[in-house]
């Protein structure tokens, strides 16, 4: 933990990703657009074919969603119809850019729209106006992409890689909250603490203008509790702030940052520019800091949000980026697929430290989970599942048995209430369920239309919740003994039969047992017995 007497260090520079004298071919123009709680924002930029980014332009436009959405439930028809406005001025825009397939441009929404009780039909009247298929992200996906903006600067810098770092921002109606240790994300977790959130909620209850800031702590302290409580540790703690409220606090306090560098914000000079800013009305700020009402109503909550946070993490300083949910968006269409590499492995890193939440047997859920992607390699053309699915099974294996913290009997059943009911990074709720319920389908019964979860299935789906079930009781029964001893597979075809042979591994006679309990929805899905037989032919 940092204590009083640390020295503060200096400004953290990062090269920036795009350089005048480094010119590469590029690949067709793109957008992102990141419809928020009060403002639609958009970036167009230029991904070239080494995946650096070059933004060519940026745009924003107040649109007060979140105060809608926070008061009533739903968002006004004189709301959607601004937003149609503001995003066919954008169309325009892109057009100029040559951007004229939609292909090109990722529409987000965040949990303004998320939380309208008349989502759907904002989604529908923007898609009827503009063109634009805005997809409304879960709150685990946002931590991914703001994860995904802030990678080059936690890659590149020692002092970080070195900490515990917990980024934090805190907008209109949510905070995310990620804990990173040593390049590998610890902890994701999204709070419902926003400040134009919390303000909505304070004029509900017409808090007298005396007790506002009593009753904002009160809320805050709540949620920073929690967070200390996760992500506690023994290692130096360092915090990265980002949003536009924390931004704006630091180029008042510290002037104008450059882009390629994290500031240092002292906590005493963030503490007194706080209580500046709550001790004034919104209109005082709106006047005598030009800030748009909207910027105005948000910036008193969200820095005493972090600061209270900052505090309770013993720090005398924080830093702050200028990372936004669209660099993200941008590093993840440069990415092009994001359901392997790097992205893998941060969500394979969440399941693993969930199972350790939960007193898995780690050695065990590892092994299946190999042999379950040892069987997909060997059986690709049997079993067509993309890499989604294909990483969806790896997870499920990893934490099938987690019930058995509940109970041993119909652990099956408690492994997907408790996966269900986790948080994975990376993943949203429908990647969540359908990791839960392959877990569920590990053992007993096969998946059937009555089943909770499954029945709210897709046909798709559905299709792939059967053939990750049943890969996962094939490889669950070759561990029948616990012990990792089966760890070369060799699959071949023998007319209707599916033979597993077992390199190095003689008797097999309790994973033979295994199988004949467990292949056999195997047969019902892949029409092929599954039979177990050691290797006996000498191997050089």
């Amino acid at each position: 933990m940092a204590t009083a007497a640390r020295k503060v260090p200096r400004p953290i520079i990062v090269k920036p990703p795009d350089s005048p004298d480094e010119r590469n071919p590029v690949t067709q123009p793109v957008a992102v657009i990141d419809i928020g709680t009060a403002s639609i924002r958009m970036v167009v930029a230029e991904i070239r074919e080494d995946g650096s980014i070059h933004v060519l332009d940026a745009l924003a436009q107040e649109v007060s969603l979140g105060k809608n959405t926070f008061t009533k439930g739903s968002i006004a028809q004189s709301t959607i119809e601004e937003c149609v406005r503001v995003l066919r001025i954008y169309r325009r825009s892109l057009e100029e850019y040559g951007i004229t397939d939609r292909s090109q441009v990722r529409a987000v929404a965040t949990s303004a729209v998320r939380e309208a009780t008349n989502r759907l039909a904002f989604i529908d009247r923007i898609y009827s106006a503009t063109g634009f298929k805005v997809e409304v992200i879960e709150e685990s996906r946002v931590n991914h992409i703001t994860y995904l903006g802030l990678q080059p600067i936690l890659n590149s810098q020692p002092e970080l890689q070195a900490s515990r770092t917990i980024i934090s921002e805190v907008g209109g109606g949510s905070t995310e909250i990620l804990s990173v240790d040593g390049g590998e994300v610890t902890f994701s977790y999204t709070y419902r603490l926003g400040s134009l959130r919390l303000r909505r909620l304070l004029e509900a209850h017409r808090a007298p203008v005396g007790k506002i800031r009593q009753l904002m702590e009160s809320q805050i302290q709540r949620t920073v509790r929690h967070v200390v409580e996760r992500v506690k540790t023994d290692k130096r703690i360092e915090m990265i702030a980002i949003g536009g409220d924390v931004r704006f606090a630091a180029s008042r306090i510290l002037g104008d940052m450059p882009p390629d560098r994290l500031g240092v914000l002292p906590l005493a000079d963030l503490e007194q520019f706080t209580h500046r800013v709550l001790s004034r009305t919104v209109d005082e700020l709106v006047r005598d800091d030009q800030l748009p009402f909207a910027d105005a109503e948000t910036l008193g909550p969200a820095l005493l949000a972090y600061l209270r946070l900052a505090g309770a993490l013993e720090l005398d300083h924080l830093y702050v980026a200028s990372i936004t949910l669209r660099d993200g968006l941008l590093k993840e269409l440069a990415l092009r697929d994001d359901w392997t590499g790097e992205f893998r492995a941060e969500i394979v890193r969440s399941a693993i430290a969930l199972g350790r939440r939960f007193g898995f047997l780690e050695a065990h859920g590892r092994h299946v989970a190999d042999l379950c992607a040892r069987l997909c390699r060997e059986l690709t053309d049997l079993h067509e599942l993309s890499p989604r699915y294909e990483l969806i099974l790896y997870l499920a294996a990893l934490l099938h048995d987690v019930g058995n913290l509940v109970s041993n009997r119909g652990h099956h059943k408690h492994s997907m209430y408790l996966i269900n009911n986790s948080n994975l990074f990376g993943f949203g709720r429908q990647e969540v369920l359908l990791t839960a319920l392959v877990a569920r389908y590990h053992r007993r019964a096969s998946p059937k239309p009555t089943h909770e979860g499954y029945a709210t299935l897709d046909w798709e789906s559905r299709i792939a919740v059967a053939k990750m079930a049943a890969i996962l009781r094939v490889a669950d029964a070759l561990d029948r003994s616990g012990t990792q001893r089966v760890r070369e597979i060799v699959c071949e075809r023998d007319g209707g039969d599916l033979v597993i042979v077992t390199p190095g591994v003689q008797d097999l006679s309790s994973e033979q047992f295994a199988l004949k309990q467990k292949g056999t929805l195997f047969e019902e899905i892949f029409g092929l017995r599954v039979i177990l037989r050691p290797d006996q032919l000498p191997r050089s």
